[in-house]
């Protein structure tokens, strides 16, 4: 994938302004509706800017939650570093719940396949549960996926973390319904309403700095189902696989085994700015493998509990 000469139209202020005050005002109603809430946290450019808005939300007092990052094992470098920097800066607290840790007591068994993303369900509802979080900060959005695009602002999870889509509330005028059981926990979604493209201006506007994966690099990769993916502790190429080194970007950042590169030389906020208006493609459609299991796979997940 190359940029263009074209320009992509900047959305007006008064767009990003109204995404920016929504999802502030979503982190202040849930301050004031829960007991226990946690954002959850990779280092991921949604995540990323899931906590700008709540430093923002907040300032100049510090996040009054905690981050939670449900960790693989598999990850970037670069990632993790910048996620511990980030943390540090910000003076948070940061849980950690790790799939290895489940892999080795023997609540979770590897997959054949070798990836751990559906794998990080059992670790976040033993988070949520042990620390009895009552609302999960997440930065999904509604373009990346079709089940995401039935979630609401507020989803409730039973006692078990499950999605029913019967359950969900209808969020007329911008009002938020966080009644829950005890032991039932809402996931919340202040992104929602944000485009890929949006995230990427309000980046540009904001100055956020975000892991050097996200911008053109050079790596070692190898093509599997369409995919450039990168060798790492999750394995390598197979038989009849090459591996090359190419110039590529990472759109989104998850699991390593299953996330896939795309070849560009957007090495900066405005090259990936026009790359991304010229695509056609979600990022997750693009370069997720876990999500094309199966043409259901993200709803099966999510009714399990996942993010």
């Amino acid at each position: 994938m190359t940029t263009t000469d074209v320009r992509p139209p900047v959305p007006g202020p008064d767009t990003l302004g109204r995404l920016e005050s929504e999802a502030i005002h979503i982190f202040r109603e849930v301050a004031g509706e829960f007991d226990r809430p946690v954002i959850l946290f990779s280092g991921g450019k949604d995540s990323t800017l899931l906590l700008h808005l709540a430093v923002k939300a907040f300032w100049p007092a510090p996040v009054p939650f905690p981050l939670l990052h449900v960790d693989t094992g598999h990850n970037f470098d670069e990632v993790i570093e910048f996620r511990d920097r980030v943390v540090a800066k910000h003076g948070l607290r940061l849980e950690v719940a790790k799939v290895q840790d489940f892999i080795d007591d023997g609540r979770l068994a590897e997959r054949p396949d070798g990836t751990r993303n559906p794998l990080q369900t059992v670790p976040l509802l033993d988070a949520i549960t042990s620390h009895k979080y009552d609302a999960v900060f997440g930065g999904g959005r509604r373009d990346e996926e079709r089940a995401r695009a039935k979630e609401r602002i507020f989803s409730l999870r039973n006692a078990f973390g499950q999605w029913e889509p019967r359950r969900q509330r209808p969020e007329l005028w911008n009002l938020y319904n966080g009644r829950h059981r005890p032991g039932e926990h809402v996931r919340v979604f202040p992104l929602s309403n944000w485009t890929e493209l949006d995230v990427w201006h309000y980046i540009a506007r904001e100055g956020i700095e975000l892991p050097s994966i996200y911008y053109a690099h050079q790596r070692d990769v190898y093509l599997r189902d369409g995919m450039w993916l990168a060798e790492g502790p999750w394995g390598g190429p197979r038989d009849g696989e090459e591996l090359l080194t190419k110039t590529v970007r990472y759109r989104t950042v998850g699991d390593g085994s299953c996330t896939g590169a795309v070849e560009s030389d957007a090495a900066d906020i405005a090259s990936v700015i026009a790359e991304v208006a010229a695509s056609r493609l979600t990022e997750r459609g693009a370069t997720r493998a876990d999500d094309r299991l199966s043409e259901a796979a993200m709803e099966d997940r999510k009714r399990e509990g996942y993010f």
